[in-house]
């Protein structure tokens, strides 16, 4: 591998709004395409993309738009379904939205004339993230400022609350196991709750406030990443429940943490948006510096390609690419 300086995208995609945040589908779909969604002001769009690092006849990335979908209200945080397949008849798109509202919404689309969503009320205050259970894809989880991590299912009845003692700010499943949970709160706590006595049976702390963004490697589920303050953390839960790994990556504050899903050594941060830009870094365990610099202006979320190293993030009418050479 080699040590990339700052560069531009590999790929832009132009987009009718600023893009706030971004999602490739992590589940597998039935096509050859990937799926992503990205949300902005007062919308939804779900598009299928190609890159030529999976097909030579592709030039850059082929982008297409397949649905675009009235929102009414800012999107703050999307997750996908692992119900979503392109391969059946009619294709069944669904996906759950966190709002500037306090609201999630459950949408299903057929891509063709039907498409309608759930709203799912009881936070309140801002839901910072959600997840559908991966296996089924039957319930979702949020947490939200108004701290409480909540387990919904589809038809929007609450199914577990837990009080936490700050702002949830993230929420992961386990792949495997439906009864274990992922919560990281802002205050620098990460606990792991079981779904069946509603317990937490671990905990992690990054003694550093404010916690933004915590994520859980699904290629090694023994591995939990965050960002607080300034700096990245790494815990294997096998060893220890202090960091294996700190240290600091963004001048202004680190906003967001996520492992790559086809490298357990790759993940990528991002800092807040600065005067023009907001910086992503690609960082791989086995280096001391960031295998990739990138600046977006107005950057925001991040999202990692189901098999391949490229991320996402979006920014002012635009969704950005890049691609790490490994």
């Amino acid at each position: 591998m080699k040590q990339e300086v700052s560069r531009s995208a590999s790929y832009t995609v132009e987009c009718e709004d600023s893009v706030h945040v971004v999602e490739f589908n992590p589940f597998e779909s039935g096509t050859a395409e990937s799926l992503i969604a990205y949300g902005g002001n007062n919308y939804v769009v779900i598009g299928s993309c190609r890159f030529q690092e999976e097909d030579t006849e592709v030039e850059g990335i082929q982008f297409k738009t397949l649905k675009l979908l009235q929102h009414g209200v800012r999107v703050d945080a999307i997750a996908w379904s692992p119900e979503t397949r392109l391969d059946a008849l009619p294709p069944v798109i669904r996906f759950c939205t966190a709002a500037a509202d306090k609201k999630l919404r459950i949408f299903y689309s057929d891509l063709q004339d039907t498409n309608e969503y759930k709203l799912l009320d009881g936070h309140s205050d801002y839901i910072n993230d959600l997840v559908f259970s991966p296996k089924e894809g039957q319930e979702i989880a949020s947490v939200s400022d108004d701290h409480t991590c909540r387990v919904w299912d589809l038809e929007g009845n609450l199914k577990a609350s837990f009080v936490l003692r700050s702002p949830g700010m993230s929420v992961g499943w386990h792949p495997e196991d439906p009864f274990k949970l992922m919560v990281a709160e802002k205050n620098g706590a990460i606990r792991f709750y079981d779904l069946v006595t509603h317990q937490a049976v671990l905990s992690l702390t990054t003694n550093q406030t404010p916690l933004m963004s915590a994520n859980w490697c699904l290629k090694n589920t023994f591995k939990v990443g965050a960002v607080a303050a300034n700096d990245w953390f790494i815990w294997d839960i096998t060893r220890s429940s202090y960091p294996l790994d700190k240290r600091p990556v963004h001048a202004d504050r680190a906003r967001l943490f996520r492992w790559s899903r086809v490298n357990e050594n790759l993940f990528a941060t991002t800092g807040y948006p600065g005067k023009m830009n907001s910086q992503l870094l690609v960082h791989h365990l086995g280096h001391p510096q960031p295998l990739l610099i990138g600046s977006a202006a107005i950057g925001s979320g991040l999202s990692w390609h189901r098999t391949l190293p490229i991320c996402a993030v979006g920014g002012d009418h635009k969704l950005f690419f890049w691609v790490t050479e490994m």
